[in-house]
């Protein structure tokens, strides 16, 4: 039976220290638009899955492996009380695929991302353990942490349209499918139908799902992708191939000198990470504001301790390129804005989350959906690029507390795209204190409150 939750006051949930756990169809309602939303958005999931093949030389079969555990992986977030649509460290993936590259195919390479995905996920839980996470959250110049998200939404937008990248692949595609989506989510005449019209009103609660519907048609069409052949049954991931051949139960722990050359990309990726968490702050903020009948309680500590968690057991379960990132910005942007609308469509903001990576579990599941989604992943994954970039960007200039800070931040953000995330937040620091002298910290305004709420 669903508990009822007093106006005002956080959702429903049984008390695990600082985990928080809530159940479907007990603690939240279940959602159906996102679950819906989810079934086709596993499309993004998938789109995983080319990746490994490039890198790893894995048979898709081994690959549909890994993504389906990180899915099962996904759900802790919301179960445990992390308010959020978690997901891949999408602007770190250039970084980590470079740094892999750098070893031979095969055995060596898998080690490598082994120990890079072990070591990432043991200095998160440190720092979730200690709460010096929380404590970061605050110390982050907000200069630096403008720059930071600009920067890996422009990395984002950057890997779908530099050279040979995904535009190049489906120039007709992406730009119909993304203009419908932008229309759709953001556009200030589609916000205005939807209070006059019934059907905008339905079609806004499905979020980017009739975008992907659309795709399944436009990239056909345009002839940019072949018709998807539907095969029926249970999907059919090889766990066993899996085990043996690229985790430390077939192959054993990695070299220990694999550890040491991974440590300044692990610490460079967490950098480029520590933005996901600032976004997840800024966009739940976002809700919190136009929602004062939930008190929404996001801790980073606590997500550090899942993401962490969830990197960990990765890397020996089924190392993964994307990684295990606390945030899934444009799905999380879509999420809150059906939330903004009001109680009557989304009771709780775990609702949307949870239900929403049900959904996407439910497709991995399902060959017929995995079949049809087959042809247009590279359209799935520039789409959720390109709405990450937008959503990072208007974030980041939010941050922001003056023009001097919007300065620093896109010479943060140039940095982070050309030369990476440990340039970026040197420079950063150094232009700090150059302009803010004693006070780099706090910049032209007072630091963001890091309590929550």
């Amino acid at each position: 039976m669903l508990k009822h939750r007093i106006p005002g006051d956080e959702a429903p949930s049984l008390a695990l220290g600082i985990f928080k756990l809530r159940l479907p169809f007990v603690h939240y309602r279940f959602e159906w638009p996102d679950y819906v939303q989810g079934l086709l958005m596993c499309a993004v999931d998938l789109a995983a899955i080319p990746l490994m093949l490039e890198l790893l030389g894995m048979p898709f079969q081994v690959a549909l492996a890994v993504v389906m555990l990180n899915g099962m992986f996904y759900l802790i977030h919301h179960l445990l009380g992390d308010p959020v649509v978690p997901g891949w460290i999408t602007p770190a993936i250039p970084l980590i695929m470079a740094y892999c590259s750098q070893y031979p195919e095969g055995e060596a390479r898998v080690f490598a991302l082994i120990a890079f995905q072990l070591m990432l996920g043991v200095l998160s839980i440190g720092l979730g353990m200690t709460g010096a996470a929380k404590r970061m959250v605050g110390l982050i110049p907000p200069a630096i942490k403008s720059g930071i998200i600009i920067g890996a939404g422009i990395a984002a937008i950057t890997a779908v349209f530099k050279a040979g990248g995904r535009f190049d692949q489906y120039p007709w595609s992406i730009s119909i499918c993304v203009g419908a989506a932008f229309y759709l989510i953001f556009s200030l005449h589609f916000q205005q139908l939807k209070t006059r019209y019934r059907w905008s009103a339905l079609v806004a609660k499905l979020g980017v799902f009739p975008v992907i519907l659309m795709a399944l048609f436009v990239g056909p069409l345009v002839g940019e992708v072949a018709w998807p052949k539907i095969e029926w049954g249970i999907s059919r991931p090889d766990f066993m191939g899996l085990w043996q051949n690229y985790t430390v139960f077939g192959l054993g722990l990695p070299p220990w000198s694999m550890f040491l050359t991974a440590l300044p990309t692990v610490l460079a990726t967490y950098i480029v990470l520590f933005g996901d968490i600032l976004q997840s702050k800024a966009i739940l903020a976002e809700g919190d504001q136009a929602r004062p009948d939930e008190k929404i309680d996001y801790n980073p500590n606590r997500s550090h301790l899942l993401f962490g968690g969830r990197n960990f057991c990765m890397s020996l379960l089924g190392p993964d390129i994307t990684m295990c990132g606390p945030l899934w910005a444009a799905m999380q942007v879509v999420v809150v804005e059906r939330y903004k609308a009001g109680r009557k469509a989304m009771d709780s903001i775990f609702g949307g989350s949870g239900s929403f990576r049900w959904g996407t579990n439910t497709g991995l599941l399902l060959l017929p959906i995995v079949s049809l989604l087959q042809p247009i992943l590279g359209i799935a994954l520039a789409l959720t690029l390109l709405i990450q970039g937008y959503v990072s960007v208007r974030i980041g200039v939010g941050e922001a507390r003056s023009q001097r800070d919007l300065g620093i931040a896109g010479i943060v953000a140039a940095m982070l795209t050309i030369k990476g995330a440990a340039w970026a937040f040197g420079v950063g620091a150094v232009m700090c204190v150059l302009i803010y002298g004693r006070q780099c910290l706090r910049g032209d305004g007072e630091p963001p409150k890091t309590e929550d709420r």
